[in-house]
């Protein structure tokens, strides 16, 4: 008997920069978000100028990829006199859709737009009336609140008419869909205008009424990891896969967009995961910075043990070395070095399909053929040339044990 056809979700990328936006979908993305560098909630992150959005638009159109653009930042008055002209600039280079979570804001985008309107999770929505309600305002899809599950996901979907999207991958917050105000009472950092100071991530003295007292990480949430549950995003017909991370490096962009999408290929081909190599892609997972993983409440709601309490254990062997800038036989590998490394390191380049490739450094040249011992990062360097190497893959270096 034949297999029913499923719907492959889009597989969304987080995009901090403009290198972070074009090797995500070097890596398989079919689409990514990212921000101007006001109206978002990571103003930390690099965020893109007009000139950055505009050719992070044109190279993700070139490669058959989409552009997200965050304006999710809970906005006062002040904040919303030059949002039009913003908007209006953002049509006018075709950005895909926006993500917003306030309705003024959603009313601003259909009058200087409009654009396509996605609803942010910071808008909570977790029921069919509120899905309802975003229609009403031109929404074509809502990122839901990460306290549905996928059953619940697909059932608000096919009720609604609506396109779903939710959260498979990344660092979670501990407030109910990221609505913290801890760190505005901690360090005067408003969460919820881009200035979060993970707060929840701290060590606190817990005072118990008996006097006892421990050293708890207790507001810190382990990680979300939904790869076991892609079979589940996919049956339930979700439109859309979002990793989380635009702050986080390069390498963890490449990373975990290379292992979804060889898993959502790795369905498109087998139609389903019976053999699928899971040690695999969850060996490459763990070779990022990480906490403890969960499902969070993907399968069902989540409960004290999505709780990690060891802070100190975010460390990996594994460090963003370089990007291939050419290979050819004549010139070797030339390599943007983002990191410094010896002759004889341990380097692997991870290519946009298969497995990780060791590279040979028994020989370092500089850019003009010279010999040298170790790279120094912002440096050219050449390493022998490697045939399946291509522009814009991604090289870690192995530094031992963590």
């Amino acid at each position: 008997m034949s297999q029913p056809h499923y719907f492959i979700p889009e597989l969304l990328s987080p995009a901090g920069n403009l290198d972070k936006l074009k090797t995500a979908i070097l890596y398989g993305a079919n689409a990514v978000y990212c921000a101007g560098q006001d109206y978002g909630l990571r103003a930390a992150a690099d965020n893109f100028t007009r000139e950055q959005l505009s050719e992070g638009v044109a190279f993700a159109h070139a490669h058959g990829a989409r552009v997200y653009v965050v304006l999710n930042g809970f906005l006062h008055d002040e904040d919303l006199k030059d949002l039009g002209d913003f908007v209006s600039y953002l049509k006018s280079i075709q950005v895909d859709a926006v993500i917003v979570s306030d309705p003024g804001v959603a009313l601003l985008v259909a009058k200087h737009g409009p654009l396509e309107l996605h609803v942010s999770t910071q808008a909570s929505v977790l029921n069919l009336q509120g899905v309802l309600a975003w229609k009403e305002l031109g929404a074509k899809r809502v990122v839901l609140g990460r306290e549905v599950t996928i059953q619940d996901a697909g059932a608000l979907g096919r009720r609604s008419e609506v396109e779903m999207e939710l959260f498979v991958h990344g660092a979670m917050c501990m407030a109910y869909s990221g609505h913290c105000v801890i760190s505005n009472y901690t360090q005067g950092r408003d969460s919820n205008r881009g200035g979060c100071a993970h707060s929840c991530r701290f060590s606190y003295d817990i005072q118990f009424e008996d006097q006892s007292k421990k050293v708890s990480h207790f507001m810190s949430s382990k990680d979300l990891e939904g790869l076991e549950a892609l079979v589940y995003f996919i049956k339930e017909g979700i439109q859309s896969l979002k990793i989380e991370g635009r702050m986080k490096s390069l390498l963890y962009a490449a990373s975990t967009t290379r292992i979804y999408r060889q898993a959502l290929d790795y369905w498109k081909e087998h139609g389903s995961f019976e053999a699928a190599p899971w040690s695999e892609w969850e060996s490459e997972l763990r070779k990022l910075p990480h906490r403890d993983s969960t499902t969070a409440s993907l399968l069902a709601p989540a409960a004290a043990d999505s709780v990690y309490d060891q802070e100190e254990h975010l460390d990996s062997p594994w460090l963003m070395a370089a990007v291939v800038l050419e290979s050819s036989p004549e010139g070797g590998l030339l390599i943007d070095c983002r990191h410094g490394f010896m002759a004889h390191a341990h380097l692997e380049l991870l290519p946009f399909r298969g497995q990780a490739i060791r590279l040979d450094t028994t020989r370092i040249l500089a850019a003009d053929f010279e010999s040298i011992e170790k790279t120094k990062p912002a440096s050219l360097v050449r390493l022998p040339h490697e045939p399946r190497a291509l522009k814009g893959q991604v090289i870690r270096l192995f530094r031992g044990e963590a």
